[in-house]
């Protein structure tokens, strides 16, 4: 059932259609519903397009995850929508890239510390077999981060339903919708292809970023508090870099960092080292 996404109370629709809508020449003759509870209009962003709604997620406001989450890819039966299958297998490929070139870097010959034996035993494999390693270290990994945020949510056996922490929730697809939704901001390394740039703390501020919008959306999706959503994350997150290093010690790759193991500070660092960075080029903007 439909929500108003500024007051989060139920609605029958969310727009009225009038007769006429097919003509072009008439306009959409639709009309958005007027929540009773609140007095605003249930789902603004139905008349809303796609890059409006881009940048609202990047902004994390809680209307743009309400309008996904309840009002557009939710399915009856909990099934996957399948924009969110064809988002998931984008996220996951964007991950094998961004995972093969840190490790690739890492291992570069020039740093001291960097595990050269083992990655140069990978690295004279097939570039088909390089690229299928990295596929199911990724894929391995992505399935630990749902599968253990699902279990603590949707599960009977769950500790924090046992506990009362959180209630349980029925719908574990629904969960995984609203983690793949909310990282979409992985998708920004998408610019390398057209603004070349090289900011060490790219990649770390990114983690946050994803890290920010994935407890948004479980708060949103779940209702409940941000500690709560605080403390699904961090699960989600350990058990990702669980298996990451499992795959990697099975590999040989025990010295290789696959994620990001940087200590609170230098990630603090790495993010104000970027946010510097863009002060910097959006004066030269200005400017030029």
């Amino acid at each position: 059932m439909p929500i108003c996404i500024e007051c989060r109370h139920p609605v029958k629709t969310l727009w009225t259609q009038y007769s006429g809508a097919g003509d072009k020449s008439s306009g959409h003759n639709i009309r958005l519903t007027v929540c009773k509870n609140c007095g605003r209009f249930c789902d603004k962003y139905v008349e809303h397009d796609f890059v409006v709604m881009f940048i609202d997620l990047v902004l994390i406001k809680p209307q743009v995850y309400r309008h996904l989450l309840h009002n557009t890819l939710m399915r009856d039966r909990d099934q996957f929508d399948p924009s969110i299958i064809r988002l998931g297998v984008l996220l996951l490929l964007f991950d094998v890239y961004l995972t093969w070139a840190r490790i690739e870097k890492q291992s570069n010959p020039d740093s001291a510390s960097a595990p050269e034996g083992n990655f140069g035993r990978l690295a004279q494999q097939p570039i088909v077999f390089q690229y299928l390693f990295f596929l199911l270290l990724c894929t391995l990994s992505t399935l630990a981060f749902h599968l253990s945020i699902r279990f603590l949510t949707s599960s009977s056996l769950s500790p924090l339903v046992a506990l009362g922490v959180l209630p349980r929730y029925p719908r574990p697809n629904s969960v995984s919708t609203a983690l793949l939704v909310s990282s979409s901001t992985k998708l920004f390394p998408i610019l390398m292809v057209i603004w070349e740039y090289d900011v060490p703390a790219a990649a770390r501020s990114l983690g946050w970023a994803v890290v920010a919008n994935n407890v948004e959306a479980l708060k949103i999706l779940l209702d409940c508090g941000y500690g709560v959503a605080a403390l699904l994350a961090t699960a989600g997150a350990l058990a990702r870099w669980a298996v990451g290093r499992a795959v990697l010690w099975a590999a040989g790759l025990e010295g290789v960092d696959a994620g990001s193991e940087s200590s609170v500070a230098e990630e603090g660092r790495a993010l104000w080292a970027l946010l510097v960075y863009l002060k910097d080029w959006a004066g030269r903007l200005a400017v030029g």
